[in-house]
């Protein structure tokens, strides 16, 4: 029981960890401010740093990860693009972002509730993902 809901941790984690990477991705060209620009590419930096962490576990469980519900990313992507093609700014951008960050720290923590079998390295590197995206949310606070 424990290495399955390591595995399906780790993947719930993969998934938030390209998804949040592809966020970022999408609104940086749009981004005005050269301060908000900086913190939303080191946040990529660090999500990608711990991707790494984490595609070494998957590897070790033989495990080839997860990728984003195709449809959840197609509406973020809609989402975002729309609301920067009628109101653009940074303003919007870290709606969009605080937005992004508050869901994938809830659904974090319900994965670290439904998986409370595994591992404590995985549930260390859910947390630390879940300590990224909030601190980004905070750290964004002043362009809403």
């Amino acid at each position: 029981m424990i290495e399955q809901d390591t595995v399906k941790l780790l993947r719930e984690c993969d998934a938030g960890i390209k998804m949040g990477v592809s966020s970022i991705d999408d609104v940086l060209k749009f981004v005005k401010s050269e301060k908000l620009h900086a913190r939303l590419k080191k946040c990529k930096d660090e999500h990608e740093e711990l991707d790494r962490e984490l595609q070494e576990l998957l590897d070790k469980y033989r495990d080839e990860g997860k990728d984003p519900n195709p449809i959840a990313k197609s509406m973020s992507w809609m989402k975002t693009e729309m609301k920067l093609a009628f109101k653009g700014g940074d303003a919007t951008i870290a709606d969009l972002m605080t937005d992004g960050c508050n869901m994938g720290v809830k659904s974090l923590n319900r994965y670290l509730n439904q998986y409370e079998a595994a591992d404590e390295v995985s549930k260390d590197i859910t947390k630390r993902l879940i300590n990224l995206e909030e601190k980004l949310a905070i750290d964004i606070r002043g362009y809403l």
